[in-house]
């Protein structure tokens, strides 16, 4: 007898979280930003300082930021703990370049913010799945891919947008393909506060430490 009927249900879903932050950006904090001193990355240009949301001309963005990521927790994550921005910084990609393949390491949460105007057409970010068996190449057929099988998710930034995702997620950004650079900021996260139970003797209090860049 052939199975006329079956189910299909998904078991976990990956979040991407987006959010407009315009009002907490200034046209005299894109020109800083724009103005940052850059040094050469595997691909792109990378901000020399590292930790950009210390600098006080940028104040606003990272207020708004940690608000986004205060949603983020509490509706997404569904947690009491809180998420703080460790590491911050920015990139250029200019007329031909985009950026590899990567995640985040030492990190909760990642983010991008897309400051300025973007080039047309805007150079997608791509989340590769990247978790199938590597020894055997089992790409679905294109019309074929659903939520359960496709190996890439694209997203596409829109400007003032705050992109949110998990930093384990491997992802690249496609190649510009126009004559204007695509700027972004990019930062990091971890996760603060009080964890376990104090008489199951699992109690971990975690609290962020200043670092100072090199």
């Amino acid at each position: 007898m052939a199975i006329s009927e079956y189910k299909v249900e998904p078991l976990f879903a990956e979040p991407v979280f987006r959010a407009n932050i315009g009002h907490a950006i200034s046209a005299e904090q894109e020109e800083y930003l724009k103005n940052l001193k850059m040094v050469e990355n595997r691909d792109n240009l990378i901000s020399e300082d590292l930790y950009i949301f210390e600098h006080p001309e940028l104040a606003s963005l990272k207020e708004a930021v940690h608000e986004v990521l205060d949603i983020y927790a509490s509706e997404v994550m569904g947690i009491d703990q809180r998420l703080y921005v460790t590491q911050s910084w920015t990139l250029i990609n200019h007329p031909n370049s985009g950026m590899h393949g990567h995640s985040h390491s030492n990190s909760v949460i990642s983010g991008s913010l897309y400051y300025t105007k973007l080039p047309d057409p805007i150079p997608n970010m791509i989340f590769d799945k990247n978790r199938g068996y590597q020894q055997l190449e089992m790409t679905p057929d294109r019309k074929r891919q659903n939520i359960y099988n496709t190996p890439l998710n694209v997203v596409t930034p829109a400007e003032k947008d705050v992109i949110l995702f998990s930093s384990g997620l491997q992802h690249y950004v496609e190649q510009n393909t126009t004559s204007e650079p695509r700027y972004a900021i990019a930062f990091n996260t971890f996760i603060k506060g009080k964890f376990g139970n104090y008489r199951d003797v699992s109690e971990l209090a975690i609290a962020p430490t200043k670092v100072k860049a090199p």
